[in-house]
């Protein structure tokens, strides 16, 4: 590994000893060759740190940080911090990808000095059913319609796993992961803005696997109030740079999805602890609370909205 790499492969890892494995694989097989691994064991509690040391010694070009459990955000932060090539890409650890996504993304970036690639990507679910995401776009994108795309949230969503980024992008605009959920959101929020442009492919290069023990299907009441954080910050951050009447439409549809999505694990929450105490009235608190961060009167008083605004059903326990 002398050789500096064009691009920097960043793997969380947690508990995940049954699919890891499946990621690497994939990973050797990339017909694109001049990337590192580095993959960041946060503390797991299974076999994870013993697949990747098997899978060390096949891989050269693969670099394992092992580290206390401090959640993706700080992994990221820590895999970041040593990652040497031009472009870095995050990937989870459950997940698949085609041979081809590192080379498709790369090329897509660097034939048009992109500061951003990102391509469509395709639902595994457990019992066999793949779904590609239906909602896709192609070419390259000027800043101003990449960041539309990206707030309204559905033909750019805002995962990381899916996109290529100039590594300058963070470290020129030292933007560093928030500890909390959705903190993909912000990220990409401000990765685009500062962006020059953004290569998309609408090959769907990425498989999303869909896990019963997932964060979007074990959410509670933290994860739920993390999302409305989330929006707050992303408004703020518009609000900060003088950008929000021009996103205004695009952030209002954004938070009528999130709204929905919303609703949909408040009540998947009630559900799985078997309680419908306090279902209502989280289901009225958190349409009061989007409707607040999209009023026109609260730009001065964002950093002060409350946004503990999902109680946990009574009885249940929060998940670690």
């Amino acid at each position: 590994m002398k050789n500096v790499p064009k691009v920097s492969v960043i793997i969380p890892v947690y508990n995940v000893e049954s699919y890891v494995g499946e990621c690497l694989e994939c990973l050797s097989r990339q017909t694109f060759r001049d990337f590192e691994i580095i993959a960041v064991n946060d503390g797991s509690t299974d076999h994870s740190l013993q697949v990747l040391e098997q899978w060390q010694e096949k891989l050269p070009n693969m670099r394992i940080l092992d580290q206390e459990n401090s959640g993706a955000a700080q992994a990221r932060r820590a895999g970041l911090a040593l990652a040497r090539g031009e472009y870095v890409i995050f990937t989870d650890a459950d997940d698949r990808m085609s041979k081809l996504y590192l080379g498709s993304l790369y090329q897509a970036a660097t034939n048009v000095d992109a500061d951003i690639a990102c391509c469509n990507y395709r639902f595994d679910f457990v019992n066999g059913l793949k779904m590609i995401y239906p909602c896709r776009v192609n070419g390259v994108l000027t800043q101003e319609d990449a960041m539309r795309k990206l707030i309204d949230d559905w033909c750019i969503q805002g995962f990381l796993w899916n996109k290529m980024y100039r590594k300058t992008l963070f470290t020129e605009h030292e933007i560093l992961f928030p500890t909390m959920c959705f903190e993909d959101m912000i990220i990409n929020n401000q990765l685009f803005y500062y962006a020059n442009r953004v290569a998309a492919v609408k090959k769907p290069l990425y498989y999303y696997r869909q896990r019963k023990t997932s964060a979007l299907n074990t959410m509670d009441a933290k994860k739920i109030n993390d999302f409305f954080r989330a929006m707050v910050m992303v408004r703020s951050m518009l609000e900060e740079r003088g950008e929000y009447k021009k996103y205004e439409r695009n952030f209002r549809t954004l938070c009528f999805k999130t709204r929905n999505c919303i609703v949909y694990y408040i009540i998947q929450m009630h559900m799985r602890q078997h309680s419908s105490s306090d279902l209502m009235e989280n289901v009225r608190r958190a349409q009061r609370a989007m409707k607040l961060i999209i009023s026109r009167d609260i730009a001065p008083y964002l950093r002060q909205i409350d946004t503990d605004v999902i109680r946990q059903p009574l009885g249940s326990q929060v998940a670690v």
